[in-house]
């Protein structure tokens, strides 16, 4: 496949991230190409399973788009050695005296394994994440609230209350997906509730998102990308950079 044939499906997969759809016309007009060459790019991009040739142009997949989630052991062993690089960058953003909220997830666990006690104290909605935060040696306070099983996070009503009581220095936020159109997202009402309400209550939050997590869309938002930093491994794409602060780490 040569470069140029290349850079025409890079510029087709943008526009059906940021747009969820796209038609032959228009990507003529932008792409300054023949109709021809269009359906053909479609139709190559369509075999390679990454979108859904429709008459008159292409919509997103259906994995693009999360209805659920895996449960905590599927997820720690997916993308590995990406989630270390991110969690190890995070875990040199905490310094002595912060006032932490430290989210349920794979990648914000991992944070763990790069971090020294210290007199840095962390608020958790994580069940394992407080076993620990404990076992290691520093201080933790859990959110108290309705245990969801999947995840093993603490989640609810009572949990909102529980944080809103805090202002955090920083937050380390996972997500399920991160897309320029819709933001940060998560499958679940609950969580995205105090996802949303301890970036509101920090003074500076970081959203941990291995590469796979780009152009990805949940059920809910729970944040603007300007809401939040990103620590990814690789950006798939500038414009994620023009909305927010990004640090790649590991390239």
């Amino acid at each position: 496949m040569s470069m140029l044939t290349q850079q025409r499906h890079e510029a087709i997969l943008r526009q059906l991230q940021e747009n969820g759809a796209v038609s032959v016309t228009e990507l003529t007009e932008q792409l300054n190409t023949s109709e021809s060459t269009i359906r053909r790019d479609l139709l190559a991009l369509d075999r390679m399973g990454k979108l859904h040739r429709v008459h008159g142009g292409a919509t997103q997949t259906n994995r693009q788009f999360l209805l659920s989630e895996d449960d905590i052991e599927e997820k720690i062993s997916k993308n590995i050695d990406e989630k270390r690089l991110i969690a190890r960058y995070a875990a040199e953003q905490v310094q002595p005296g912060d006032f932490v909220f430290l989210d349920a997830g794979t990648t914000t666990l991992l944070m763990l394994d790069y971090m020294k006690p210290g007199d840095a104290t962390f608020v958790t909605n994580g069940i394992v994440h407080a076993r620990e935060l404990a076992r290691r040696g520093f201080r933790a306070i859990i959110l108290g609230g309705e245990l969801k099983a999947v995840t093993e996070a603490v989640v609810g009503l009572a949990a909102a209350q529980n944080l809103n009581q805090y202002n955090f220095s920083k937050a380390f936020i996972g997500t399920n997906g991160v897309s320029a159109k819709y933001g940060y997202t998560t499958p679940d009402t609950d969580e995205a509730f105090l996802k949303s309400a301890a970036i509101d209550r920090s003074f500076v939050s970081y959203v941990l998102a291995d590469s796979d997590k780009f152009g990805k869309v949940s059920t809910v938002t729970f944040g603007t990308l300007n809401s939040s930093a990103i620590i990814t491994d690789h950006l798939p794409d500038q414009r994620y950079a023009e909305q927010t602060v990004v640090k790649v780490v590991g390239e």
